[in-house]
This record gives C-alpha cells, structure tokens and sequence, in this order.
C-alpha cells in the first residue's frame, strides 16, 4: 500500500510482533560514563525484532492524556497549508481520532520554518510512544491524575501581573540595585551592578532597561529614572561588529539563511539577530516540506586563536559571572525577535528522598557522590546506559519498541530494592526493556529536566528565523541550566547519537529517535495543562525538533560563546580597576585618575619573547617556553612530559591553564595559540596541572 492511500484511510501502528531472536553486538561503554557498581553478567540476553500490524482509523480509540507544561495558544492559529483545520475533540479524546468518527485525512500539523525532516508519517512514533506512556501509567488525559491512581494535583496557572516577571528576572540577573534603593546602601552590591552593566552590548541594555521600566511601572513609581542614569551611552568603538558574510549579514536569500555553516561566537547574539532584523524585515524563510536528515546545516564555530572555552573550563567565580550574562543575552535574543517568553516557577511538589525514581536529581547525585566524590551523572542512568551499549546498539527498534508495561514495572522495583547492593539480575535485563527503564527514569523526574523555569524557552526556539538563531538560543539555554540538568542531558544526548551511529541495524535514525524521546523528555509530573488539539499537534512536532536539534549539534552546544568570555574579562578588569581607585582612596597614597591601574610588571622573559609555566604538582617545577606563531597549548604540554619522565598522568589528562590578569582560571584548549593569547592577557600566569572536572 502507497504512503499517500496510508494516509487516505487512515492507517496507523498499532502493536508490535516479535519473529526473531538474534545475539546481541558487544559494546563498551563510552568513555564519558565514570564506573560505576556493576554486576558481572553471566547470560546472553535476546534482541527482538519484528513487524508493527496495521489498523483502520475507524476502529481504533486511544485516549492520550495531558503531558505537556506551559503551552502557546498562540501556536494554534495556523493551519497547515495544505489542510483543512478539523474540529477539536472532547477533552480526553485522541489527537488522531474523535470518538466515534469517520475516517478523515491526516490532522492538522503546524509548520515551523525549523521543521524540515519532520513529516505526518514520522510523527506517528510520536503518538505510538505517547500511548504507550499512557498504558504504563506515566501519562493521563487531560485534565485528570496519573501515575497509579495517585491524583496529581493541577498548577494553577495565574498571569501574572505586569512588571512582576520582569521584577523576579532582574533578581535572577543580579540586578535588585536597579529598582530597589533599600540596596543602593550596599556599595559591593553597587559597584558589582556598575560593572556588570558597564560591559552590556546594545541589545543586552535594552533588555535590562526594558523589564527595569515594567518592575519601576509596577511599584507604581511617580517618576521614573532616566535610562542614561543606569547605562552609559556606547563609546563609538563599541558599535556593533559588523559581520562577514552569511545571510544574517543582509542577503536576501532565503536559501543561504538556512545553509549558512560558520558561527561567528566573538560577536554577541542578539546583535547578530538584530542585524539580521533590520535587513530581512519583510522576508519569510521557509522550509522544505521534507527533508532528510543530513540536510540539516552542517554548522561550526568560526576557529578562534585564543581556543574555545567549554562548560568547566572556568572557574566557579567567572562561571557566575557567565551565567548572569547568558540570561540577559538569551533574554536579549528573544526580544530581537518579538518573542515573548513566559518564565514559571517550579512548581512545589512531594518527592522521595531516596531511591531511583521519582528522585529529584540533586538528591539522587547527593546519595551518588557519598559513594563516589565527584559523581555528575546519576549511577542508575549511567548504568543504564552501559547495559544497552555493551548488550549491542544494533537492536532493532531501540528505544522505539516498548517492553511489557507489568515486566518494566516490575524491574523498576527490584532495582529500586538492590541497585545499590549490586544484586540486580542484569543479566537477565532485556534491550528493550532497558530503553524502556531508562526512558521512565527521565518521565519520573519530580521535576522536568530541562527544568520548568526554562521549558517555554525551549519550545520557544522554534519560533525564531534562522536554525542558526535556533541553535544559538539553545547554546545558551544549556548554559543556564542547573549543572546537574546540563551533565544528564548531555550524557542523554551522547547516548542518543551513539544509538544514532547504528541506525544501519536498529532502524534508529536522527528523526526516529526524535520523536520519539520528544514526549519522555517534556512530560512530567506535577504539571498538568489543558491544551487544545491544535496546541497538542503543535507541542509534538516543536517538541521534537528541539530534541533533534540538541542530538544533532550537541558539539557545539556546551561551549561558552567567546564574546562572553570576553564581557567576563572585561567585568574583571573593571573591577580591578575600581578596586584600585577606591584602596587609594582609602589610604591616600596617591592622588586618584581615571586612567587604567598599573598591571603587574611583564616578566623580562615574556618581553624577550618568552613565558614561564609553572607546574607546581610535579618534580620539574617550571620551564621557559619561546613563543612562535604556530606554537599551541598541546605543545607545550608535549614538551613538558618529554623533559620530565616522571610525570605518571596521560597527557589527556593535563591541562594548561591561563590563570590571573583578566580571567581568573581557565583551561586552555589544546589548539590555543600561545602567542595570541599572551597578547590578549599579557600578565597572566601558566600553569600545568591534572584536569580539574
């Protein structure tokens, strides 16, 4: 049968049927998953594969529940273009099937520019995937409980009043000074706001400015302050860069927008997407119908001599500094775009205190550090992981095939009861029913992983213009979640591309495996929302197009853009800067200037063309090193290890560090040259030690 009479009459998947039993394909565990307890495995566990039977519309009636946070009414407007809109159904009903209907085409799937491979077919593991959420007790229809008969009590969502998210994000930017004088007496807390804002770009200040108009409108203040009290006007060399090339650039041409592959990181986002505003106002950029996977953008960041700086290689203090920034620039990028994004606050909900699931992931890392310090990655999730790989990722079906709803259940209960003794049958753990333990370890999560103060934001991506503005929202979106969130989902998204790597064997492309955790990874407990079935069909493919797009390009996702890094130095040296007048003031030992404080004297070995790098851990405590064009960190590194054979570390496991001037530790990445970033921070120190991750 033809996809096109499928679609006519109405087809869809509705079970599944093993024929064969094949020997799974060994496979370690990537070296990204620390060790973890593990029981030695003494049987050959099966893989299924098999066929999906096929069933007519008019005989089927699935109830699929509510499973989505906060939604969009406004992304129900439009019909698809090539279809009618269809009547919604009762609350409770099908997306697919009001009860009691006739057979009719496919429903109504809102098209977003993002959305190139995603087509109605495709979506059907979605809804399959759904159902089977329902079945295990991890879902409910609209409006009602789930999960073992246990009501879940429903948020009330309440607008909020005007002024009062704007009021709760400057808090979260650290910036109360700005419209509560009762902290102006705090002169750490002002000279901190001073700074801070001092290094906003144009688009970053107009975000502040804008949600300290509504807090001040909000407090019913009589007057309000004059911007030019709390920003400095921009100096003429801080006008927005100029960018090379690319359709964000002023090409009108729909096509380059979307094939464009250089990221430029050294230029703040939302200037990015200002510019590419003021020059695309009046063009639409439209996808494809279908695509297939690859035809995605093939993306990289522009090569920058100073090295890229990921997530970890600061420290803790420039990390909050990072942080603080990254929200006002995400928060900058939406309003360039119109985009007004809704922040909700989690929601307080009764949770375990141990255990597996239903833990909230602080707690679980709580108990798995106590075992093992510096444990990132929950030792369920990552023994989970380790299972399915080492049984074979060549599983037909994987993660899409359910196991048996009272066989899942009955295994999360014996590992709830001997995980941690190490008397878990693993053995005896099928593929299938693994993927499925690992999919309902995400779902049972007191709280949603990409947490619910930014789940809209997520969602949000999609409504941007370009998938290059798409994928830089969620570079920073990962920035600010939780470092707990941000190293789970990262171990997730690893784990879905290695299973993507065999898609040859287990059918599992990039867009199956979208679909299909879309729904397990925005469900989740103590949040219920009524969504129409426009909003429902909305939610599924925007879900999974984020999903997709964190899969796809999560190499480029967990770097710190280098115009940050670059405000963060500029936030230190201004601060020193300020620290210095105020100690000569205090101890009037000079009269005070506006001009930059003294730096500390370059050592006459760096003005002759040489640096000095330290290695206090290790017998040879120091040596010069000539600075070249072409010299890197990795090289320096080499040399280190060839001139002290004592050194017992590989040398994937030393890092050069760029400590003091304007940053206050950073891991070098091995393609940093030297000389240009001795340039960029010519008092720093040098230091050679073990990877502090």
């Amino acid at each position: 049968m033809s996809r096109q009479q499928q679609q006519i009459q109405g087809v869809v998947l509705t079970g599944y049927h093993s024929n064969a039993e094949l020997v799974p394909q060994t496979r370690l565990c990537a070296s990204s998953c620390p060790q973890v307890p593990h029981v030695p495995q003494t049987a050959e566990p099966s893989r299924r594969t098999g066929h999906y039977t096929l069933q007519q519309n008019q005989n089927q009636n699935t109830q699929h529940g509510d499973r989505y946070g906060p939604s969009d009414p406004s992304s129900s407007s439009a019909p698809h273009p090539r279809s009618q809109p269809s009547s919604s159904p009762k609350l409770g009903s099908s997306p697919r099937q009001s009860p009691n209907s006739r057979p009719r085409p496919p429903p109504t799937y809102q098209r977003y520019n993002s959305q190139d491979s995603l087509d109605e077919l495709e979506m059907d593991d979605y809804w399959k995937e759904v159902e089977n959420i329902n079945r295990s007790g991890g879902g409910a229809p609209r409006g009602e409980g789930g999960g073992d008969g246990e009501v879940q009590e429903e948020e009330q969502q309440k607008t909020p009043e005007e002024g009062e998210q704007e009021e709760a994000w400057l808090m979260e930017a650290g910036l109360q000074r700005l419209f509560d004088d009762s902290l102006a007496a705090d002169q750490d807390q002002e000279v901190d706001s001073a700074v801070f804002l001092s290094t906003l770009t144009r688009t970053q200040a107009a975000a502040v400015e804008r949600r300290v108009q509504q807090t001040l409108r909000r407090r019913n203040r009589q007057h309000l302050p004059d911007v030019r009290d709390i920003f400095r006007p921009p100096e003429k060399n801080e006008e927005p860069h100029k960018l090379k090339g690319g359709s964000e650039n002023g090409q009108n041409d729909s096509s380059s927008a979307e094939m464009e592959t250089e990221l430029n990181v050294e230029v703040a986002f939302s200037e990015q997407a200002l510019s590419y505003r003021d020059n695309h106002q009046r063009l639409k950029v439209t996808a494809s119908p279908s695509s297939p996977d690859d035809k995605l953008p093939n993306f990289k960041l522009l090569r920058d001599k100073t090295g890229q700086t990921r997530i970890g290689d600061l420290s803790p203090l420039d990390m909050k500094k990072v942080r603080r920034l990254v929200l006002v620039e995400m928060t900058a990028l939406f309003d360039t775009a119109g985009i007004d994004v809704k922040a909700h606050k989690a929601v307080k909900v009764k949770t375990k205190e141990t255990g597996l699931f239903g833990v909230p992931l602080h707690t679980l890392l709580d108990q798995d550090q106590r075992r093992v310090s510096g444990t990132k990655v929950p030792f369920i999730l990552q023994r989970l992981i380790s299972h399915i790989e080492d049984e074979g990722l060549d599983t037909e079906g994987l993660l899409r095939i359910p196991g048996a709803a009272t066989r899942v259940k009955s295994l999360c209960q014996e590992l709830e009861s001997s995980f941690y003794d190490g008397m878990f049958q693993w053995q005896q753990l099928k593929q299938h029913d693994a993927a499925s333990l690992l999919k309902l370890f995400i779902r049972e999560l007191p709280h949603p992983l990409l947490t619910v103060e930014y789940l809209n934001a997520f969602i949000a991506v999609n409504k941007l213009p370009t998938k290059k503005q798409q994928l830089q929202a969620l570079n920073l979106l990962v920035l600010l979640l939780p470092e707990a969130n941000r190293d789970t989902l990262k171990a997730l998204v690893e784990f879905f591309q290695r299973v993507i790597d065999h898609q040859a064997k287990n059918k599992m492309t990039l867009n199956n495996v979208s679909v299909i955790m879309a729904p397990n990874i925005f469900m989740f407990k103590g949040f219920r929302s009524k969504v129409t079935e426009q909003q429902e069909f909305s939610m599924a493919t925007r879900t999974a197009n984020i999903v997709r797009l964190l899969i796809r390009y999560q190499n480029l996702l967990w770097t710190i853009p280098k115009f940050i890094v670059t405000q963060v130095r500029q936030q230190n040296m201004e601060s020193q800067r300020k620290q210095h007048k105020e100690r000569a003031v205090r101890k009037l030992l000079k009269k005070i200037t506006t001009e930059k404080p003294p730096e500390r004297p370059i050592p006459e070995e760096s003005s002759q063309g040489f640096i000095r790098v330290q290695a206090p851990q290790f017998s040879k405590i120091s040596m010069a090193v000539q600075l070249t064009e072409e010299l890197q960190a990795a090289d320096v590194l080499t040399r280190f290890i060839s001139q002290d054979s004592s050194v017992a570390v590989k040398k994937e496991e030393l890092c050069l560090y760029e400590t003091g001037g304007n940053i206050k530790e950073r891991c070098l990445d091995g393609e940093t040259y030297m000389k240009d970033l001795f340039q960029l921070n010519p008092t720093a120190e040098w230091v050679i030690k073990a990877m502090q991750r």
